[in-house]
């Protein structure tokens, strides 16, 4: 009687609602809103540390204004008119100025609520404008600074990173197939030169390539005055990309491929691996299909943040080389108590990645049968 009590549209609803489809978009939906709402929570917490740290917990403003009262007296003392004024009156001057310029800048405010209005701009993307570096037009926008120095790091480190990626993982894999051989045994004897950083290899190779034989340039990324003809451009910058590139992978190259062999010798000793092997089936097909695939998911994570990692820069190693990308930027910034340059260029690096790390969920799924968004790993 219960049962043809309900109405047709409360079947109807009650089935849709306990089909898999539903269920499956529910899971997703709550899985999806969940994970932006953590992930979002962890990029506002990240920027407002950056922007404590940049800030040195409000001791820069300090430094400002000393520097401002420093640069008012300096213009009054310079000012003829003022030469007129006692000295009571020349405080009293300096003072108002001093006041007028501080009420400008905001920093009349407490730092403590500054900082969360220059956490709301930040979370905006509303950069504003720099203290002290502009771009090569001569813009104060930290966006347009930001910008400019973005294309010589992703040339310098998309070279070097992309490179070393691919190279390494089938280095590794072919090692894996020759395990204990010669080759196998010199990357490991090897490996341990990657704990020196890049920067370090760069100064030896400038020593040796660039001042003792002349070959290289000693840094930049093309030569002064640059080339007109577009080809003489090209080949300038990819001879003063050879020894920057060179640094960083020598840095990285014998640890990456070391951690890659033992990654694939683990999937290789796996019991479905060894069925293969006795079915009699090539060793192109067990590679591809069952060490491969398997660590898909392992490969594309470290793709991806190597694709985020672009964005950063190495702050050394572009001083070094005098390399105009983002790094060097970061590095005068800091020199310079710059605050918006390194904001500006954190929340932008936090937000890319926040969507890497959202979008991986979800690619684990489409490459891995065994996981599913929401539901974590079937077994």
């Amino acid at each position: 009687m219960a049962e043809a009590s309900l109405a047709p549209g409360s079947r109807a609803r009650s089935s849709i609602t306990d089909s898999p489809m539903w269920s499956t978009l529910s899971r997703v939906f709550k899985y999806t809103a969940t994970r932006m709402i953590a992930l979002f929570a962890t990029v506002v917490v990240g920027v407002y540390l950056t922007i404590l740290i940049a800030n040195m917990g409000g001791y820069v403003d300090e430094i400002k204004r000393g520097q401002i009262r420093e640069q008012v007296s300096i213009a009054i003392g310079l000012d003829p008119s003022s030469r007129t004024l006692t000295a009571a009156q020349r405080n009293q001057l300096v003072e108002s100025i001093v006041r007028t310029e501080e009420e400008r800048l905001g920093l009349d405010r407490p730092f403590i609520l500054r900082s969360f209005g220059s956490l709301r701009d930040a979370l905006t993307l509303n950069l504003g404008r720099t203290n002290y570096l502009t771009s090569d037009s001569g813009s104060k926008q930290v966006r347009l600074v930001i910008l400019e120095r973005l294309p010589p790091t992703l040339v310098l480190f998309a070279t070097a990173n992309i490179f070393l990626f691919f190279f390494s993982i089938f280095a590794a894999l072919s090692l894996s197939r020759r395990y204990g051989s010669t080759a196998d045994r010199m990357v490991i004897a090897l490996a341990p030169t990657s704990a020196a950083p890049g920067w370090f290899y760069g100064i030896f190779l400038l020593l040796f390539f660039a001042a003792f034989l002349g070959w290289l340039p000693f840094g930049g990324m093309v030569s002064a005055p640059p080339p007109a003809d577009p080809s003489q451009y090209a080949l300038s910058v990819l001879r003063h990309l050879i020894l920057p590139v060179s640094a960083i992978v020598l840095s990285a190259i014998f640890l990456t491929i070391y951690n890659w062999r033992t990654f694939f010798l683990i999937y290789s000793s796996e019991d479905y691996v060894e069925m293969a092997k006795a079915k009699g089936l090539p060793a192109s097909t067990i590679e591809r299909r069952y060490i491969l695939r398997p660590t898909l998911p392992t490969i594309i994570t470290n793709f991806a943040l190597l694709l985020i990692g672009l964005w950063t820069g190495a702050i050394i190693l572009e001083t070094i080389f005098n390399w105009p990308g983002l790094g060097r930027l970061l590095y005068q910034a800091i020199g310079l108590f710059d605050t918006p340059i390194i904001v500006g260029s954190t929340v932008i690096y936090a937000y890319l990645l926040a969507l890497t790390v959202f979008l991986l969920d979800f690619t684990y799924a489409l490459v891995d049968p065994r996981v599913k968004v929401g539901g974590g790993a079937r077994s």
